[in-house]
C-alpha cells in the first residue's frame, strides 16, 4: 500500500499595524498544481481580498476587507475539508483582536 503524504498544517500566526492585519508567510497556504481544489481555492481566495501579496512575504488585509476575511475563514472552517488551525488567525497574547475578527481569531 502506498504511503499517503502527510500533510503539512500550519497556523495562521497573524499581527496588527496601522490597522493592517499581517497573516506571517510561512503560515499561508500554497498552490500546488494538481493539488486538493479545496486548499487551492482557499489559497486563491486569501489573495484575491489581500491589499499585498508578494512570495515569500507576509500577506497584508486592510480594514476595508476584515468583513470579507472573517466570513471566508468561516466559511472554510465550517466546509469541513480544512482543520480549525489552518482558518483560524492566532494574534500575539499583547495583540486587542479586533470584534469583527474575533470568530476566526485566537491568541497564541
Amino acid at each position: 500500500m502506498p504511503k499517503r503524504e502527510k500533510l503539512s498544517i500550519q497556523k495562521m500566526r497573524a499581527s496588527i499595524k496601522d490597522e493592517i492585519i499581517y497573516i506571517n508567510c510561512e503560515d499561508l497556504p500554497h498552490y500546488k498544481k494538481g493539488g486538493s481544489i479545496v486548499r487551492n481555492s482557499y489559497f486563491w481566495s486569501l489573495k484575491s481580498i489581500s491589499c499585498y501579496c508578494v512570495r515569500g512575504k507576509d500577506w497584508e488585509y486592510d480594514r476595508d476587507v476584515w468583513v470579507a476575511l472573517s466570513r471566508m475563514l468561516n466559511s472554510f472552517s465550517q466546509s469541513g475539508y480544512l482543520s480549525a488551525v489552518e482558518t483560524i488567525l492566532e494574534f500575539p497574547p499583547t495583540q486587542q483582536i479586533p470584534s469583527i475578527l474575533r470568530s476566526v481569531s485566537t491568541w497564541l
